[in-house]
């Protein structure tokens, strides 16, 4: 049986420091994880060590250098936590970082990837973010917001929802 390989984009947002659980659940689930993360998420969210320990692969965080191993094909991507940032950027083609520049790639080359966004009520009324959702919609890319999704929370209030953030729904979401 060949390995189902799972690239995990994370993003700087709360739900960054729990990536575990996701991790957890798409192994139960068969994949095998490989994380990416943006600058953010390395920087105020992440323990690299001990990602590379839960995954048993490196964590990317910039493009591969001389002697890294590039990355295996991706069978399907998860971008989550996602930020207001992270969305906007990517449906307007801009591919500033790393992470950017692989969900251009991997959007054009249609490999299955589910968004599980993580904003506020503020972030998630202004009309920009729901024109970028319908952008990348229609470039195939699985958005998980909304009622069957994940629900914005108040402003300042992201810590009392982290426990209640839906990872589950984006595992499911490639299976």
């Amino acid at each position: 049986m060949t390995e189902r390989v799972l690239y995990l984009m994370i993003c700087g947002a709360g739900p960054a420091s729990h990536i575990d659980v996701a991790i957890k659940l798409a192994h139960d689930a068969g994949w095998s994880v490989y994380c990416v993360a943006t600058p953010a998420a390395v920087e105020h969210f992440l323990d690299l060590d001990e990602l590379e320990q839960l995954t048993c692969h490196p964590v990317r965080t910039g493009y591969q250098g001389q002697g890294q191993p590039a990355l295996p094909r991706a069978d399907a991507v998860i971008v989550a936590p996602a930020t207001y940032n992270t969305i906007n950027k990517w449906a307007a083609g801009i591919a500033d970082t790393y992470v950017l520049s692989q969900l251009a790639e991997l959007t054009g080359l249609g490999v299955p990837i589910a968004v599980l966004p993580f904003v506020n009520t503020a972030l998630a009324a202004n009309a920009v973010l729901h024109r970028s959702f319908d952008v990348l919609r229609s470039s195939g890319v699985r958005v998980l917001f909304g009622e069957d999704g994940f629900q914005p929370h108040p402003p300042r209030q992201g810590n009392r929802v982290m426990a209640a953030y839906p990872w589950h729904l984006a595992i499911d979401a490639v299976q």
